[in-house]
Parts: structure tokens; C-alpha cells; sequence
């Protein structure tokens, strides 16, 4: 009998979800945590288990994570509810029998509609910020056993994309753009797989200047007598997984660096001012631009996120100045709609495909925000139930998964075979799924020596793919 998840109401204990029992804390307790540490590289010693008749779609090649920390309102966007508070140039408008959506919020993404897939039947598991944020990016309660060393998917998809690289491929496998610091690392898996986090340069064609240096032959020089000093001291790794990773962070960026001597290579992260109008003259724009031209020059990344914080609105959440719903969707509607735009605009490595066919893009904050009429404060608060919306690489388009009853509160229809809410562990099961990765892999090579499974309780059944998604 596989385990089940709990039944949660809103508004129950902020932290929620299946999480380390007695029985667990006491075999982690006698396993030990400072030997395995000290072993040699994961990469190295990778050993896997899953489970029987388990097969990915495998229908992506890339991923594009959009990560909006903060939590935005669903009720405001992708599960519009109308009320007296709701202002009138959001102009709710009718798509089909079950969407209604601000156009005169997102009018650009109203043009994308028919490409995405909205999955209204989302709910978080924890209403704290930092839980839910890294809760979403580990796919698990960052409290149980094996939160402490869990990695970003986006780590996860680098090591388990390692093995199709090619000579040519010198990018890191997961980049990370506009993330500061909301973004969760590589957890025990070695720097390689670690997000490269990098903020794309303010003003057109300016690039990014920390890949070149001023003095190509001193850089060199300099960089051998490193490699003379300490080189012994990280073979075969003596000072452990810090070391084996300081070793491997130069060698990344050593090899950044001499890629970068090449102009071509250095224009992948470059962009034009008409193309910085276009996605809305912002970080977050220039950094979906960017985005597309990393993954459509094929050097390696495979997995990009994107981070726009500035969601969390307790008050004023329709004013005209600060971080408001109008300020927010205004840059989210200009860097998706056009990223969306230039995917598809974009030939794939398989003849007859776009980039958008072979990129999954999918966006998620750590929950939502509550419904109904305002706060006191003209605000929204933390609320679990949310939206998840998806596009590309499989993904069937124009529909909505799931419904909930007129006010937001409660769902009211799964839409999807589990007949259930999906969770942060079932949307990162789509996105292994998509991807080739079998979401159900438990690893062997973890610090705390009790196995590492890609998703807590998928080998039981507990978490699947949200399979209506790929129609």
C-alpha cells in the first residue's frame, strides 16, 4: 500500500507535508554525516535505483524555469476571480468556455494563451517564504531528512544531462539569471552542477565583461602557478567536498574565460536596444532574452531560471507606484510574451522544430495569495492554492487543468488522473518527465547514506507527471 498525502485546508499549520518520522530521524541519527562527506566526487560515484515501468516523455531538450519569489495573486491572473475589488482596466475577457483573464494587465500574454497550459489544481505546502521558495526549487519539505543537502532541479537536470555533452559544450549545464539570492545550489552534488548565476548587463551590447581578461598572457601565467601551489592538495580529493569543488569552480570559469576570447561566443549574452525595448527595457526582459539566445547557441545549458521577485503584496496591491500587480505584470507581460515569441521564432536542433517545441518553460511562485475582497491594508496575504502555468517542449497548449469554486478557495475539479491538488513534487516530476529524467531515481551516493530519491515517495506512487499535460 503506497503512502498517501494528507488532506490539507487552508489556513492549517504553515509548514505541511510528508516529512522525517521517528523511525527515520533515528536510522539518519546512527548513519553518521562526516565520512560520506569526504568521499569521492557524486558524479563519480553515481549509483541509481528506480522504479519498474517508469517512462519519461523525453518531448524537451531545455527547460526554462520563470521563478516569481513572492507569491503572485492567482486571483488576479491566471485564476482570475471577478468581485468589487477586481479594477476595471484589468478588462476580464472570455477565452473559450473556461478562461477568463486580465487583458488589460497581460495584454501580451493574452496573445500566448493558446500555448499554455494553466493548471489551476496547484497548491504549495507551506506559507513561509523561505520554506515555500526552497521547497519548490528542491522539490521537498526543506525540513526532513535530506532537505539540508538537496540540490535545485535545475542541478539535478545538469547531472543527469552531463553524460550528452559534446567538446563544444562549455557552458554550465544549469544558468541562473537575475536570480540574487533567491536560488537554491547544487545541495551535496558537486559545483559542476551548481547554477551559474549571472546578471546580464544593463545597456545593449555590452555583454558580459568578467569573461575576458585585460591581460590574456598574465591571466594565464597567473593561473598555472595557482595550479602549481594547491593542485596536489585537491587530487584525489584530501580536503574533502569543499575542496573538490574549489578545484572545480576554477576549472569552470577557466574554461568560461577562454571560451569568452572567442567574439562570437561573447555575443551569446549580448542584445540589441531594440531588442531590450521589446522585452520591456528591465532585468527581468533582458534576462529572458538572454535566456533564448544561451539555449539557442547550444553550448551546453540546459536548464535556465529566471527570477522576478516583488510579489509579496500585504497592502496596496493595485496602487500605481512600488510593487504592485500593475508595476510586476507590466515587466512579467513584456519578458514572457516575447520570449515565448523569439522560441518559437527559433529553429530547434531537430529539423522541423522550434526551440519553443523543445523547451519546456514553465512558471511557479512558492504559493499564492488569498481571495476574496482585500485586507485591510488593500492587500493580499499568503494563501497555498495557487497556479502553475507551462509551455513548449510537449506541453499541449490552451487549456486549463483543474477548477476551483467561484471564490478561489477551494478546488472544486483536479482535472488530472491523481484527483487530487498537485504539488511542488508532481510539477518537478513533469518537468524530469519532459526532459528524459526518470523522476522516480533514488541515488546511493548522498552524505547521509539512506538514498536520495529525485522525489520524496515517487518510487511508491505518491508523486507522478501531471500527465494531461502533454495531451
Amino acid at each position: 500500500m503506497k503512502p498517501s498525502i494528507p488532506t490539507l485546508t487552508q489556513g492549517s499549520s504553515p509548514l505541511q507535508g510528508p516529512s522525517l518520522s521517528r523511525r527515520g530521524f533515528l536510522e539518519l541519527s546512527a548513519g553518521g554525516l562526516v565520512l560520506s562527506w569526504f568521499l569521492k566526487s557524486p558524479a563519480s560515484a553515481f549509483a541509481a535505483s528506480s522504479a519498474a515501468g517508469v517512462t519519461p516523455k523525453g518531448t524537451a531538450k531545455n527547460a526554462i524555469f520563470i521563478w516569481l519569489p513572492g507569491a503572485p495573486s492567482q486571483v488576479d491572473t491566471f485564476d482570475l476571480k471577478e468581485g468589487a475589488w477586481t479594477p476595471t482596466d484589468f478588462k476580464p475577457t472570455s477565452y473559450g468556455a473556461d478562461l477568463r483573464f486580465p487583458q488589460g494587465l497581460l495584454p501580451n500574454i493574452a496573445n500566448h494563451l493558446g500555448e499554455l497550459a494553466i493548471v489551476r489544481s496547484y497548491m504549495a505546502w507551506a506559507l513561509v517564504h523561505g520554506l515555500g521558495q526552497t521547497w519548490a526549487q528542491v522539490a521537498r519539505n526543506p525540513t526532513g531528512a535530506t532537505g539540508s543537502i538537496a540540490p535545485n532541479i535545475g542541478s539535478v537536470v545538469a547531472l543527469e544531462l552531463e553524460a550528452k555533452r559534446a567538446a563544444t559544450d562549455v557552458m554550465p549545464g544549469f544558468m541562473a539569471l537575475n536570480s540574487g539570492t533567491a536560488i537554491e545550489g547544487a545541495g551535496y552534488l558537486p559545483s559542476t552542477f551548481s547554477p551559474f548565476s549571472i546578471q546580464p548587463a544593463n545597456q545593449a551590447d555590452q555583454g558580459l565583461p568578467s569573461l575576458t581578461h585585460p591581460d590574456p598572457g598574465r591571466f594565464t601565467a597567473r593561473y598555472a602557478d595557482l595550479e602549481k601551489i594547491d593542485a596536489q592538495l585537491r587530487a584525489g580529493n584530501p580536503l574533502g567536498k569543499q575542496g573538490s569543488d574549489a578545484a572545480l569552480f576554477y576549472a569552470q570559469a577557466k574554461t568560461l574565460m577562454d571560451a569568452g576570447a572567442d567574439p562570437e561566443f561573447a555575443k551569446i549574452f549580448m542584445y540589441t536596444t531594440d531588442e531590450a525595448t521589446r522585452y520591456g527595457g528591465t532585468a527581468f526582459g533582458n534576462s529572458c532574452n538572454v535566456a533564448r539566445k544561451v539555449l539557442a547557441a547550444r553550448r551546453g545549458t540546459r536548464f535556465v531560471q529566471i527570477t522576478q521577485g516583488g510579489w509579496d503584496m500585504h497592502n496596496n496591491i493595485y496602487a500605481d507606484a512600488g510593487n504592485t500587480m500593475y508595476s510586476q505584470g507590466t515587466i512579467i507581460d513584456a519578458g514572457i510574451a516575447n520570449l515565448l515569441v523569439d522560441l518559437k521564432a527559433t529553429p530547434g536542433e531537430t529539423a522541423g522544430k522550434t526551440l519553443l517545441d523543445e523547451t519546456l518553460v514553465f512558471i511557479a511562485g512558492e504559493f499564492g495569495r488569498t481571495v476574496g475582497a482585500l485586507n485591510g491594508q488593500a492587500g493580499r496575504d499568503h494563501f497555498m492554492r495557487t497556479s502553475v502555468v507551462l509551455a513548449g517542449g510537449g506541453i499541449k497548449g490552451g487549456q486549463v487543468i483543474g477548477a476551483t469554486d467561484a471564490t478561489g478557495a477551494n478546488l472544486k475539479e483536479s482535472g488530472w488522473s491523481e484527483n487530487r491538488e498537485a504539488r511542488p513534487e508532481d510539477l518537478a516530476s513533469t518537468v524530469y518527465s519532459a526532459l528524459g529524467i526518470d523522476w522516480t531515481t533514488v541515488r546511493t551516493d548522498d552524505p547521509l547514506g539512506r538514498g536520495f530519491e529525485y522525489i520524496p515517495y515517487a518510487k511508491d506512487g505518491v508523486y507522478k507527471p501531471i500527465d494531461v499535460l502533454f495531451g
